[in-house]
Order: structure tokens, then sequence, then C-alpha cells
């Protein structure tokens, strides 16, 4: 057995980038880029009104209040570039500032004094002061040609996508998918939710849960069979999702102690390299980490359903993220709920909850049924609270080490309640 930051190091050494593949932005959700991201255009990509009103010259000085002035034409998003000879028009939204003018003026602060016969303003008044940069958007403000505006390692989201299409950048680099493997193992599984269950049945959760969090941690499921507790199918299941190509295999069951606990033995007998097989942690003590003589990597996790939630967050994601060339997930510090009493010698990963107290500061309460077989409270929690190896009695307010619960941020809902709602 070796202590958690024993087995992360060793993962981690194992682990070898991935390689860049091109993809169209609409299909970059979600991906690590591999290079950075440089901006061929400026955004804006001209100078434009902020409001709806009346581009003005202000070259003179600050138009006082009280200045009337003519109004020739008006300007509406999509029009071409207009030399307004610096006479004031009527201008729209997002419509760009005809050159010689440098201000805008909202419609609300004016006074129309006149039409033309076609109802358009041809006069107003100013009734507020109006200096030159007034309510325009600037070409370049959000962006400058040549700027660095994503940053390799960094997954795309939404709002990155919105300023790729601003930009019109077609096509990103970013890290090829881990092709991923998942076996799980027991006779007593049942794939089908339809299939009533015998006698000593139980439905297969790990899978399920595996193949969404892999496909959230930008990774793609190449192969997926739950099988019994017998070596050859479990070897002829291992080959399969090699030859579909998987670099990483991940099982689940059958790596403890017991009588049908083959996965040790089954990976010997093929040749794999075991760099580790049982961590200080609880759950999921009975880990194994191996890589397979092709160069794979595997994971065997225990079959409990808390177990492959702590093996997939704090040791295939950190590989994962390793292989895509993303920084490690940080940690916050936050102090207890409530106290908490646990077994000196084991590093405890513990499904918490995060939320405010009546006094909107964070806290961090260890939910009740922390068993490795409660699937209930994982679905309340919205983070793992870390308790360290040498800690035994922890009164409230102390502060431990707390990750999300799923790589993707600590969501936090309502304020005020020790549930963290």
């Amino acid at each position: 057995m070796i202590p958690y930051e024993e087995a992360i190091r060793r993962i981690i050494d194992a682990c070898e980038p991935l390689p860049s593949t091109l993809v169209d932005v609409d299909e970059a959700i979600d991906r690590v880029l591999t290079s950075d991201v440089v901006s061929a255009a400026d955004l804006p990509p001209f100078d434009n009104s902020a409001m709806d009103g009346f581009a003005l010259d202000t070259s003179a000085g600050v138009l006082p209040p009280g200045a009337e002035l003519t109004v020739a034409g008006s300007r509406a998003a999509g029009d071409m570039a207009h030399d307004a000879g610096g006479m004031s028009c009527e201008i729209m939204t997002g419509a760009r500032v005809p050159l010689g003018l440098d201000a805008v003026i909202p419609v609300e602060q004016v006074t129309v004094l006149d039409r033309t016969g076609q109802g358009e303003v041809s006069r107003i008044r100013l009734e507020s002061a109006v200096a030159a940069g007034a309510n325009i958007r600037r070409t370049g403000q959000d962006v400058r040609h040549g700027e660095v505006v994503l940053h390799a390692g960094q997954r795309l989201c939404p709002a990155s996508h919105m300023l790729l299409a601003a930009l019109g950048v077609p096509a990103v680099p970013v890290v090829a998918r881990v092709p991923v493997a998942v076996i799980t193992t027991g006779r007593e599984l049942v794939d089908d939710p339809a299939q009533v269950l015998a006698s000593g049945e139980i439905r297969n959760s790990n899978g399920p849960f595996l193949a969404d969090r892999l496909a959230e941690a930008d990774a793609a499921v190449v192969y997926r069979q739950t099988v019994g507790d017998d070596i050859a199918p479990f070897l002829e299941s291992l080959q399969q999702g090699i030859d579909r190509g998987a670099g990483v295999v991940i099982s689940t069951g059958a790596v403890s102690m017991g009588r049908h606990d083959f996965v040790p033995e089954a990976l010997r007998a093929v040749g794999a390299r075991v760099i580790f097989h049982k961590v200080a942690i609880r759950p999921g003590k009975p880990l194994l980490f191996a890589r397979l003589s092709d160069g794979q990597l595997f994971f065997g996790i225990p079959g409990n359903p808390v177990s492959a939630a702590v093996a997939m967050r704090f040791f295939v994601e950190p590989a994962l993220r390793a292989m895509q060339g993303r920084a490690p997930t940080s940690c916050l510090q936050l102090p207890l709920a409530r106290p908490l009493e646990t077994r000196a010698g084991f590093r405890y990963l513990l499904k918490a909850r995060v939320h405010l107290d009546s006094e909107y500061r964070l806290r961090v309460d260890v939910l009740d049924g922390q068993e490795s077989f409660r699937i209930r409270p994982l679905v309340a929690a919205n983070a793992w609270a870390i308790i360290p190896e040498d800690a035994s009695r922890l009164a409230a307010g102390t502060v431990v080490q707390v990750v999300d619960l799923d790589g993707r941020g600590i969501r936090i809902d309502g304020s005020g309640d020790g549930d963290g709602t």
C-alpha cells in the first residue's frame, strides 16, 4: 500500500501527451487547445455606435447643452463606410461611425426640432454635453490584431466559441480524445434496466457513471462491456478494448483480496506491469494501476459505486488531464461546518457539500452516509472533502482541502442554510 501522493506521481509519470487534431469550432466545445489562438483581426473591426442616437463632430471641442445641429441622413448596422463631411447623422446601435464624426449622443438626450418631408430627422438640439469618444466602441477595444486570445491547455467553453466566431476562426487545434475501454466485472451485474432482477443480482451503475464522466473529461469510450468473475471472458474483453484502439482501460471490481478478485492474476497472465496495487485512501483502497504490454494504461478500481467515483475523480481524471496537457485541478481551503472523526493512516475522500452559512461565509459539510455503497449522498454532494492521513479528530472550523465533484467547478445554490441547498 502506498500513499496517495506517491500513487499520483507514478500515474503522471506514466502518462504521455496526446497528439493534436484540427476540428471545426462548432465541434470544439469542451476540447483542449494544443496551441495559442492569435487573433487575425481587431474586435470590434471598426468604430461603431454603442447605442441608438446621433453621431457628431466634436473636433472643435465639447458640444454644450443647447447646441443646435443639422442632421444629414442616417446609418444602420451593416451599412458600409461613409464620409459624413462633418455633418451630424442619425445612427443605430452597432452601425459604423461615419468618417469625420467622433461621438454619439443617445436619442434620449436630444430634442428633435425638425424633420424632412419623408419624416427623417433634419435638426436636433442637444440636452447634454457631448465629448469626443462618447458612446463609441473603438476598433480593437475588445481584441487587438495579433493578440493571444486563447491559450494552449485551455478548455473551450461556449464563451470561447462566441469569441472564435466573432473573430472568424473556422477551426482550432485541440488534443485528440483519449480512447478508453470500460469493463465492469461481476456475475451479479445486470445491464438491462428493464430486466427483472433474480435473487442476488444488482443493476450495473458503474458502467453508465464512468461513461458519463469520461465524456465530461473529453475522453472517448470506444468499448464498454460487462463480464462475470472469470479470467477468460475478462481477458477476451480486455483484448477487444485494445483492438478498438483503447489507450486507457478501466475495469471495476475484482481487485481486492477475495476469492473472485482475479484482476491482478489476469494482468500477470498477459504480461502487464503492475505499478501499484492499494493506496492509503478511503474509500477505494484496493485501487490498482498498471501498464499493459502494448503500453496502454490500466486502472483496476473497486466495484463499490462511490469507490468508482473516487477513482475517477482522484486518479483517472488527473491522468487524462496530464495527457491533455492541462494543469492539475486546484483545491479550496475551507472550514468544516461540524466536527469530524476519521481513522489516522488513511487519506479520506469524502462526499461533501459546500454552502454559505448564515453569515454568507463558505463552509464545507461532510455529508452523512459515507459508506462506499451509498449513491444517494453522492447526488446531494457538490464537492469532495480531503482529510489528511495524520488527522483523526477535527473540530468544527478546521480548514480542510476541498475539490469540486466532477472537475467542472463547485456549484452552490442558495445561501444561509446548513444544507447548502
